[in-house]
């Protein structure tokens, strides 16, 4: 039986457990997808409703005020940060104004402090790692005390705090089959992390606050001193907490201290788990590959780092961090239109849009289903899509490759087991091993 003879068999109570089963299932979700595509490319289910051509994927993620991201709202404190807001002044406002403070000037740099966290937590494993608390996971932790400026703590709070609200946002949502008590649980943890994260904001500020501002006001006189002295400044201390706190705004723009407290947590809780997930599933895809690990590790000891990097976003086309990206319809609206298929989907429903299902769609790419790197990068959706595209985006497309490449540089890299999801959707344990010196 196909895929969808046996969904439509199914009784309506174990529909949507069926055809999430298969979402969730690597080695079914794409030949599933591929069968949506071409037979059922809206698929209406008990729970929500699937999207799996990449065009009205597309059409769907464009309008975000029709396919908003009110799941969030609650999960965020009533939309407390950006990613809650659907097109609107707020979300504007902060995520423009974030962007030009994470200076993509900035974007060497970064790879550089990369390349050094990773390859000194590899250096001191001396041939074994458990990669997710000790690699995967610390070195975005890593990142961002040091280049973010969220110092100061326990490297291992930041990851809980990440993990706890990436897990409550994302992984707990309706259409995830979780029992009332492990949603209670899971969102009871979520507002543990949050109310230890923002404690430690406020001590941050509080720090970092008062040097700022006196660096902020020295600086020219500073400058002068040194110019007329003939010598050199030296190196500046920069993290984009302490640009954050440097930067005056009017007040009418709405980017007061509260505002800035609340966009330090949005780069930590970005950071983190998604990073670790990405990086350990491409390290598995790619050493279950021999042909595409062969490539890989050449492109690796090459200077050429854009010719790596297309090797491991060709797979995160194929292990993505999520099939996935939720909303909700605001108003009745049509998909499809002008196709066979077409159906109104009324106000209030959830939609899958299948992004990886996209990725592997003809409209997409030329033969979707053979490994190819170098791929069109805008029609991949790693980092999202829209108005809701990740901030972070090009810290993310170095820091990624750059720690994949990190341990295939490691001579004899091996896995000692798959990864360990412990019932979760995110990565728990992940056990590596190659030939120390």
């Amino acid at each position: 039986m196909t895929y969808l003879e046996r969904y439509d068999a199914t009784p309506d109570a174990d529909k949507w457990r069926l055809a999430r089963g298969w979402i969730d299932d690597e080695a079914e979700a794409l030949p599933f997808f591929k069968e949506l595509r071409q037979k059922r490319p809206v698929l209406v289910t008990p729970a929500c409703t699937l999207l799996a051509r990449y065009d009205d994927i597309i059409e769907a993620l464009n309008m975000p005020k029709i396919f908003t991201a009110h799941l969030y709202w609650a999960k965020m404190t009533d939309g407390i940060y950006l990613m809650a807001h659907d097109d609107d002044a707020l979300h504007y406002r902060e995520k423009s104004l974030m962007q030009g403070l994470l200076n993509r000037d900035d974007i060497p740099r970064v790879r550089a402090m990369v390349a050094d966290i990773a390859a000194g937590l590899l250096d001191a494993a001396e041939g074994r790692i458990e990669a997710v608390g000790g690699y995967t996971r610390m070195v975005p932790a890593r990142l961002v005390q040091d280049y973010f400026g969220l110092n100061g703590g326990d490297v291992h709070d930041l990851m809980t705090w990440s993990y706890w609200n990436q897990v409550d946002n994302f992984y707990n949502q309706p259409f995830d089959l979780r029992t009332d008590d492990e949603r209670k649980t899971i969102s009871a943890k979520h507002e543990a992390a949050n109310e230890a994260l923002a404690k430690f904001i406020a001590l941050l500020i509080a720090r970092k606050l008062p040097l700022a501002k006196v660096e902020e006001l020295a600086a020219p006189a500073v400058a002068l001193g040194r110019k007329l002295m003939g010598e050199k400044p030296p190196p500046a201390h920069d993290d984009i907490v302490s640009r954050m706190l440097r930067s005056t705004f009017a007040p009418e723009i709405g980017f007061d201290i509260q505002r800035v407290g609340i966009n330090i947590s949005g780069l930590l809780i970005g950071t983190v788990e998604t990073t670790s997930q990405a990086t350990a599933q491409a390290i598995q895809f790619l050493l279950g590959r021999p042909d595409a690990l062969a490539g890989a590790q050449e492109a690796a000891a090459s200077a050429d780092t854009d010719a790596f990097d297309g090797y491991v976003w060709e797979a995160l086309r194929y292990v993505p961090i999520s099939p996935y990206m939720f909303r909700e319809l605001s108003c009745d609206y049509r998909i499809g239109k002008g196709k066979d298929y077409a159906q109104t989907l009324p106000k209030g429903t959830f939609v899958l849009t299948l992004t990886q299902s996209a990725m592997f769609d003809e409209r997409a790419y030329d033969e979707p289903e053979k490994f190819i790197p170098g791929r069109n990068w805008y029609n991949h959706f790693a980092f999202g899509y829209g108005s809701h595209e990740c901030l972070g985006k090009y810290v993310g497309m170095a820091m990624i490759p750059e720690m994949v490449r990190q341990m295939l540089l490691r001579p004899g890299l091996r896995q000692e087991a798959p990864i360990d999801y412990k019932g979760e959707h995110l990565p728990q344990e992940y056990r590596l091993a190659w030939s120390a010196p």
